[in-house]
């Protein structure tokens, strides 16, 4: 058949690493489309709209004010609990809602994925770009705080030339919700109760990772096992920079960028397989 006069002519992949960087730069408008329509339903049919960007970590760091900082008496290293509650939230809420976006990117797109061809890997980077977005509002409310405590209050806090890494930090974090949702994604596909696991697992992961407490309050015994978790050094690194306490090595984010790497390397081949065939599935 004679081809010549189409202007792009689709073919089946052949090589399971194929991450088509040159379709995914062809369709960049789609992409930030994709990131307009995560902004926009975030709020879309709600009272308070945008708000909740500020109101959902207010919200949450006054419960763990009075549930972690009041009953349970956990230490927050002499940093006042509003301040240390909100750095914790601020990258935890960017990871979580990365990785819960990224887990059910084929599951919320079936419709589109079944009818339109496109990189699509465009979604889950859509949706990670989308909520650094909402990091970002979080992070200036973070810097609000800040002030009024070194203004009002008087206090000082040795923020650290360590926060020079703090975008690296966060593009880490993000990395590795993305890589970690795109893995999941290519189970829920096939077995949607795993949807359930996810949405538990992601709590229990927090519980697993200093962002309510700091790793000085863990004991001894049990701290070798949480540097195992590759998000506690990007945490910990994230309150030193910010705040000037925690722990900090450049050894400790290596180890958390090469996790992250790895993962990631693997989470794309799983999620070029899976999109092969899923439509079979879902």
């Amino acid at each position: 058949m004679d081809t010549s006069s189409y202007e792009h002519i689709i073919n089946p992949r052949k090589k399971l690493l194929d991450l088509d960087l040159k379709g995914l730069w062809q369709y960049r408008d789609l992409y930030v489309m994709y990131i307009k329509r995560d902004i926009v339903t975030y709020y879309k049919q709600t009272i308070f709209g945008p708000l909740w960007y500020v109101i959902q970590p207010i919200l949450t760091t006054v419960m763990y004010m009075f549930v972690f900082g009041g009953l349970a008496k956990i230490p927050t290293d002499g940093i006042p609990q509003p301040l240390f509650y909100m750095a914790g939230i601020t990258l935890w809420n960017y990871f979580s809602q990365t990785f819960t976006a990224c887990s059910n990117v084929f599951a919320n797109n079936a419709s589109v994925f079944g009818k339109v061809y496109f990189p699509r890997l465009v979604v889950p980077l859509a949706s990670c770009s989308s909520n650094l977005i909402r990091l970002v509002i979080q992070f200036v409310l973070f810097m609000a705080i800040y002030i009024y405590y070194v203004v009002a209050e008087g206090l000082s806090f040795s923020m650290t030339v360590a926060f020079l890494l703090c975008p690296l930090v966060v593009i880490v974090t993000g990395l590795m919700a993305m890589a970690a949702g795109l893995f999941f994604s290519s189970w829920t596909v096939k077995y949607r109760d795993l949807q359930y696991v996810v949405q538990f697992g992601v709590q229990l992961v927090m519980y697993a990772t200093p962002v309510i407490y700091p790793l000085s309050f863990a004991p001894e015994s049990y701290r070798w096992l949480m540097n195992l978790n590759p998000l506690t050094p990007l945490f910990e690194m994230f309150k030193y920079g910010c705040l000037g306490v925690g722990t900090f090595s450049m050894g400790s984010i290596v180890y958390s960028l090469g996790f992250t790497l790895v993962m990631l390397f693997v989470a794309v081949l799983v999620f070029n397989r899976t999109e092969q065939n899923f439509m079979d599935t879902v």
